[in-house]
């Protein structure tokens, strides 16, 4: 056998160069860059590695581990899991900024490659600097925080454990039913050591993502549970995206007469006047998917989890309501008493129809449907349009932005009170161009995501970036990324001082405004907080940026900032307290007892929430 020596890292580096993907039939690279921090554990061994193959991995700066990494996501989900990034730290603090962006791949689904340098196999040195030290189990780093959040996780102590280990890492990341982050542990005097490493290891392999096909006994009680539904309901997940499946849903509804709604991940699949489409379900949805799913009967689940926010904590649907879940993830198919049918969701779909025979559900009641979507949109429409209040609301905002952008543009958002205005206002005109991360509610996801978009981009649109100033606030040192590699976004910053959607939890279960919005924090000058200028700030890391006094100007800034050639930040100051309505019920805690009226009060509707909970099993 033919064999090559390189050290652990040298190794590590070629074999990631080595892989491939089938994307249409064109031959891609599998990893198409990296993210890096340097540290004493990464800079000597896996740098030096990197360094040597720019022409193949380009390596980015980052400015914050954890930053780099979300920015990987955003890559991955805009490339709807089709090629990944890597994301590599040094060790400590370095690596444990990773974790939250590894909870949020893990969250919704998402690959990422994390590799962090590790203290030594050996421990000659213990402790090393930045090692944390377990008395009583020494084999203990900081690396083993990954393990709740990871799908796949491995230290590398010997040099040829990366011969089992990188493949089945791969194989994870690209499986629809594990797909995740994978994260590998790689310790410092590991990474130096040369071995003699197969070189078949090293042949390049094409991959492709499986496309499971479902059971037969599940998809003939699937398909006898469909023709006996009188008002079905079609919820559309992110599975739907990455599968390929959104043509072949709309498609299929269409045919069968069955209207869709969608999931936060799944939004995007269709535009906004697709003829079945009848809008975003759950606790940010829109009334009619609400007033859909109170009614339907028999609800065909494709690529969801069905979180509490679609579900509305349990509370959207009737009792008597039946769940057939289409989902590659066993797990997720057999949630909440459902009829599970595992497979991949484009070639379960097509099975299903040709399962069904002639059946069609009545044509009135996706005419029904229609009717109800017709009068989501004048409500929209309302809540969008201008004022004379001192204020624009965060609807006002959204809308002029959709209306700005272009159809290839794709709008980025996270936390915060923008998600809930987004996924309810946002008119998708192009397919797969909506980024709302809302598995993990990650703050600080959205400016990096603007950069992962920003190079996953391939027909000249543009990321636009929706942001509170508490998201800002956390998270912004990617805006210097995005003007340091010429990877232009536009973000919209919507200051309205403050947590302002908590506090309107906070309210409406009947606290009083504590430490959320800025007037109501423990501040220098009691009510009168400092305010931030955005514009300056953005400015100050080389961006174009200017503030905005009005929904007017807001527009022409838009303008400008579409014809700029760097990334633009526009600022505007919004209302705290208007929010369009049409939302489900969401289960939080709410004390059974307080000394507040308006809390016991609050309790008392909460437990009329909790009455309506179907049972998930």
């Amino acid at each position: 056998m033919s064999t090559v020596r390189l050290t652990m890292a040298q190794a590590l580096v070629r074999y990631l160069c080595s892989q491939f993907i089938d994307i249409d039939g064109q031959r891609e690279p599998l990893f198409a860059g990296v993210f890096g921090i340097f540290g004493h554990g990464n800079v000597t061994c896996l740098a030096e590695a990197l360094a040597a193959v720019q022409d193949r991995l380009p390596t980015w700066r980052g400015q914050n581990e954890q930053a780099m990494a979300l920015a990987a996501i955003a890559f991955a989900k805009a490339k709807r899991r089709r090629q990944i990034m890597i994301a590599t730290s040094s060790i400590g603090p370095g690596a444990l900024n990773m974790v939250t962006a590894a909870g949020t791949a893990h969250a919704n689904r998402l690959p990422v490659l994390l590799l962090a340098g590790d203290t030594f196999a050996n421990r000659v040195p213990d402790p090393v600097l930045q090692q944390i030290e377990h008395f009583g189990d020494p084999t203990v780093t900081v690396n083993d925080a990954f393990k709740a959040v990871t799908r796949y996780w491995d230290r590398i102590t010997q040099p040829g454990q990366i011969i089992s280990s990188l493949p089945q890492a791969i194989a994870i990341m690209l499986d629809p039913a594990d797909c995740g982050p994978a994260f590998l542990s790689l310790c410092q005097d590991t990474q130096e050591v040369a071995f003699d490493y197969p070189e078949v290891f090293f042949a390049p392999k094409v991959w492709t993502i499986p496309r499971p096909r479902p059971d037969r006994g599940q998809l003939a009680a699937a398909a006898a549970l469909m023709q006996t539904a009188r008002k079905p309901l079609i919820i559309a997940g992110g599975g739907v995206r990455y599968s390929g499946a959104q043509s072949a849903v709309a498609k299929f509804a269409a045919e069968r007469g069955v209207p869709v709604v969608e999931t936060i991940a799944g939004k995007g699949g269709l535009t906004h006047t697709d003829p079945v489409h009848c809008g975003p379900i759950g606790v940010v949805g829109s009334t009619s998917a609400n007033a859909l799913a109170a009614q339907a009967d028999v609800v065909l689940a494709i690529g969801t989890r069905l979180q509490d926010f679609t579900t509305g904590s349990w509370t959207a649907f009737s009792h008597e309501a039946r769940f057939i879940a289409i989902n590659a993830a066993r797990f997720d198919a057999h949630k909440h008493r459902a009829l599970p049918v595992v497979g991949d969701a484009l070639e379960t779909l097509a099975e299903l129809d040709a399962a069904l025979g002639g059946w069609r559900a009545d044509p009135g009641h996706l005419r029904h449907a229609q009717a109800l979507f017709s009068q989501w949109n004048v409500l929209l429409d309302e809540h969008q349009a201008p004022t004379n209040a001192p204020r624009p609301t965060y609807a006002q905002v959204v809308h002029t932005v959709n209306q700005a952008a272009a159809p290839n543009d794709t709008l980025v958002a996270a936390a915060g009170g923008i998600p809930g205005e987004v996924a309810k206002g946002w008119r998708v005109k192009d397919p797969h161009t909506f980024d709302l991360e809302f598995g993990f509610s990650c703050m600080g996801y959205e400016l990096s995501a603007g950069w992962g978009h920003a190079m996953a981009s391939q027909d000249g649109g543009t990321p636009i970036v929706m942001v509170g100033d508490g998201s800002y606030l956390m998270m912004n040192s990617d805006i210097y990324s995005t003007v340091l590699t010429g990877h232009k976004m536009i973000v919209v910053v919507c200051d309205n001082g403050g947590f302002a959607v908590i506090n309107r939890l906070q309210a409406f279960k009947g606290g009083s405004g504590f430490n959320n919005l800025l007037k109501d924090c423990r501040i220098a000058e009691p009510g009168h907080p400092l305010h931030v200028d955005f514009a300056r700030h953005a400015e100050a890391m080389g961006a174009s940026a200017r503030h905005c006094d009005s929904l007017a100007d807001l527009e022409e800034g838009l303008r400008w900032a579409k014809s700029n050639d760097r990334t633009t930040v526009l600022s505007i100051a919004t209302d705290a307290y208007s929010w369009v309505p049409g939302d489900a019920d969401w289960d939080v805690g709410v004390p059974q007892i307080s000394e507040r009226a308006s809390v016991n009060e609050a309790r008392a509707a909460h437990e009329a929430i909790r009455a309506k909970q179907r049972i998930g099993v």
